[in-house]
């Protein structure tokens, strides 16, 4: 890195001593025996496999009305939390065919919230990514509500068949779904409207402090919007005095003393984004498209196509209006008549996340090659990592944290829905029998998920309409796994919000939300 910066962009730089650290995986209850679930691991695994196929619901094609499994936090979030994990997690190694020992993984993302996955080396050793100070953006793209919309930057190279171009971004990740791209390119707008609207920085000699303000309001979205949105608020509560988060009140983890990256929160407990994936997004007027492409295997309705895989220059059709993922502007939440007119893309409708239930929409039980395969089910996959990783039952978590544990009727497969329908629920491990392995032994990614769905609290939705959803929220367990490792990499992260300026508040005031990021990342 150049001396015209001052010092190293924060994504080389260590939270301890070297400014080469990347941080580790490991384990947050060492104590803890692995949970098995069958004489052998050949019967383990079989096991698995049936507890995945339970969790994934009978097939919903994409829809823009209003259903039952709608919670009550806007679409958007799922993907910004994809887009957290991928600044703050990255296991290349990741394997499926023999056990691993997480304390020899190396997350190859720094440990903090450091926009790393945005800014990658930065402009002195990726200056392909950026036009000066600014990043560069892609093609012009349309569709939405957008002029300014931009796909990102890719390389101009005429690919080999098979292949599309490839963005040119801090983390590749953030193209493998066009909801999460154009999240990654609004952060790319986001920065560069910063740059133009602080012209006493002088970009040149000072990038970091242009840095330190994205980060912030990163920081000030992540602790004062996404958090309450999946977590109960009495477990958020539990880690405050007179409101404010206090690092003394963190018991599972340190992130300053011991520092790695805990199994429990990154192959369990932060997972929690896979259920509220809906089956398919509409973008704007004219494209409402499952989240993948749906498998013949699944012998889907006539008519279903393709999905919203990324990897590929973006579909100069399939510009966001991003008021259907997020409230940058209030509107109808819409009704459903029963005559399908709750379909019509002139509603504009605000699209909402599914709950935080046991229940993964069927696009997930069947990803296409390019994303996953052996297994190519979502949640059959995450349970077999979480054997060949060694974690410990959900139950025998609890225990440790000196939480009653659920009872094995308490632990719902199924929609966490107000009005259960045929199909909605499949049972619990009490009562189906085939999960006779996972009684009292529940995996700890399905335990938490169970949690949710028996920690629900009412959110009232920003929509015209008064209305109130019930929504699942991470609980005890969860929760509080969740809460500790986000506020663990705050606290010991010394150029953090909560350690440089905790009383900070963006200029608009202390309501700034998800919503206004958005809204000054497209002008407004």
């Amino acid at each position: 890195m150049s001396a015209r910066h001052g010092k190293p962009l924060r994504g080389l730089m260590s939270t301890k001593t070297s400014p080469l650290f990347q941080g580790r995986f490991g384990r947050m209850f060492r104590s803890l025996h692995a949970a098995r679930y069958g004489k052998d691991e050949a019967t383990s695994r079989a096991n698995l496999m049936k507890l995945g196929d339970l969790m994934t619901s009978d097939f919903d094609g994409p829809k823009d009305a209003p259903d039952a499994e709608e919670s009550g936090i806007p679409a958007l979030y799922t993907y910004f939390g994809q887009f957290i994990d991928h600044d703050i997690t990255f296991d290349p190694s990741s394997s499926l065919v023999k056990h691993t020992d997480p304390d020899a993984l190396t997350d190859f993302r720094t440990p903090a919230f450091d926009l790393d996955n945005v800014y990658g080396r930065g402009p002195d050793d990726q200056p392909y990514m950026y036009d000066g100070p600014k990043f560069l953006l892609g093609d012009k793209i349309g569709g939405g509500v957008d002029p300014n919309a931009h796909d990102l930057p890719r390389n101009s190279r005429v690919p080999p068949e098979g292949f599309d171009r490839r963005a040119l971004i801090g983390d590749p990740r953030n193209d493998e779904n066009s909801i999460v791209s154009q999240l990654q390119g609004l952060f790319h707008r986001f920065h560069n409207r910063t740059v133009d609207d602080h012209p006493e920085i002088d970009p040149g000699a000072d990038f970091d402090q242009l840095q330190k303000i994205v980060r912030f309001h990163y920081h000030y979205v992540i602790l004062n919007d996404f958090l309450p949105r999946i977590i109960h608020s009495s477990v958020l509560a539990a880690l405050k005095t007179g409101g404010h988060f206090d690092r003394h009140k963190l018991g599972l983890f340190h992130w300053q003393d011991e520092p790695f990256m805990p199994v429990e929160f990154s192959v369990a407990a932060y997972r929690l984004g896979h259920s509220m994936i809906r089956p398919g997004y509409r973008l704007n007027d004219a494209v409402l498209l499952p989240i993948f492409p749906v498998s013949k295997t699944i012998d889907p309705p006539d008519g279903i196509p393709e999905g919203l895989t990324g990897f590929r220059a973006m579909n100069p059709a399939w510009g966001i209006d991003w008021g259907r993922f997020v409230d940058v502007d209030i509107r109808s939440y819409g009704t459903d008549p029963g005559d399908g007119s709750a379909d019509d893309p002139t509603k504009k409708r605000l699209q909402f996340a599914y709950r935080l239930d046991t229940s993964l929409v069927t696009p997930l039980s069947a990803l296409p090659p390019s994303v996953a395969s052996n297994p190519a089910s979502l949640p059959q996959r995450n349970l077999i990592r979480s054997l060949e990783l060694g974690l410990p039952s959900g139950q025998d978590v609890a225990r440790a944290m000196h939480i009653t544990p659920l009872k094995d009727d308490e632990i719902m497969i199924g929609k966490a829905v107000d009005s259960p329908g045929t199909g909605d629920v499949r049972g619990t491990i009490a009562s189906i029998p085939e999960l006779s392995a996972f009684k009292g032994n529940c995996p700890l990614w399905t335990y938490i998920l169970a949690e949710a769905g028996r920690n629900q609290e009412p959110v009232k939705i920003p929509v015209q309409e008064d209305k109130t959803i019930s929504t699942p929220r991470l609980g005890p367990v969860g929760g509080r796994i969740v809460a500790e490792v986000f506020l663990g990499m705050m606290f010991g992260d010394n150029d953090s919000l909560l350690n440089l300026d905790p009383a900070w508040q963006p200029p608009s005031g202390p309501d700034f939300r998800l919503k206004d990021l958005i809204k000054y990342a497209l002008g407004g």
